[in-house]
């Protein structure tokens, strides 16, 4: 009997060692924003889920700054972005050129279009899975409540073991539970223009709902530079006068990731591969 006290006592010992042991420490990339990547300690956070919403008429933004994450994330690897037929014709397919204006390699972007939800999670746990993969976006219209809890815990437990970094891109849908790193909300931004009055580089306007080291509510404005490949703080320019950027044109839309529906692919499109298209 003594042994036995002894031995469940032990035990005990052990288990709260377990519990008083530090987090993992977790791999980082700079994302180029000084401020956002001091808050996030250093960067985004890798082989882990990250979730970015948006509200209606935000698809372009909410993708395209999930899909340039997962970019950086990669560091030159492969990304995979799958999504339903029906998120495909209402957003439209990514367009080679329009990718390589903003820096990517179209050749190292893979899509995968599913008939449904439960296919498009399925698959998104076998993607992160693969370590051949640098990242992986997962596209969601909508309620989704088949992303509950327990299948989040599925994907970060994917993404924790293979170092697979995952963006879920939430549209027109309410934050839930999940097991996420971090959330946030996502809108374009005013980008300032270029000479010409031609459009200038893509802008979000970001905020931080949830974080699991850090504090909530924070926001912060993102231009992406192409020619770096990274972010930078947005830059209220200034005339050779001193008037300010404000009294310039107005601002245009931001210009965000190249989706132009019912459009073919052009020769250096993305490549596709999973489910059957529409």
């Amino acid at each position: 009997m003594a042994d036995s006290h002894h031995s469940l006592a032990a035990l005990k010992r052990q288990i709260a060692a377990l519990d008083r042991a530090p987090a993992r420490a977790m791999l980082r990339v700079p994302t180029g924003h000084g401020g956002l990547d001091m808050a996030l300690g250093d960067g985004l956070a890798l082989g882990c889920v990250h979730e970015l919403f948006g509200d209606t008429g935000e698809d372009g933004a909410v993708a395209g700054l999930a899909l340039l994450w997962a970019w950086l994330a990669a560091a030159g690897a492969p990304v995979l972005w799958l999504r339903t037929q029906g998120a495909a014709r209402i957003g439209g397919v990514p367009y080679g050129p329009g990718l390589a204006a903003l820096g990517l390699d179209p050749e190292m972007l893979l899509t995968g279009v599913m008939t449904d939800d439960a296919m498009v999670l399925r698959a998104a746990i076998d993607g992160l899975r693969c370590q051949a993969l640098g990242g992986v976006v997962i596209e969601l219209r909508g309620r989704a409540p088949l992303l509950d809890l327990t299948a989040s815990r599925r994907l970060a437990l994917a993404a924790e073991a293979s170092g697979v970094t995952a963006m879920i891109v939430r549209l027109d849908a309410t934050p839930v539970p999940s097991a996420a790193e971090t959330r946030w909300h996502v809108a374009a931004a005013p980008s300032v223009p270029l000479p010409g009055n031609a459009p200038g580089s893509s802008a979000f306007d970001l905020t931080l709902l949830r974080c699991r080291t850090g504090r909530d509510g924070q926001r912060w404005r993102l231009t992406w530079d192409g020619q770096r490949g990274s972010f930078g703080d947005w830059v209220d320019e200034r005339h050779d006068d001193g008037q300010r950027s404000d009294d310039r044109p107005a601002p245009l839309s931001g210009a965000l990731l190249p989706l132009p529906a019912g459009r073919p692919p052009a020769d250096h499109a993305a490549r596709s591969v999973g489910g059957r298209r529409g």
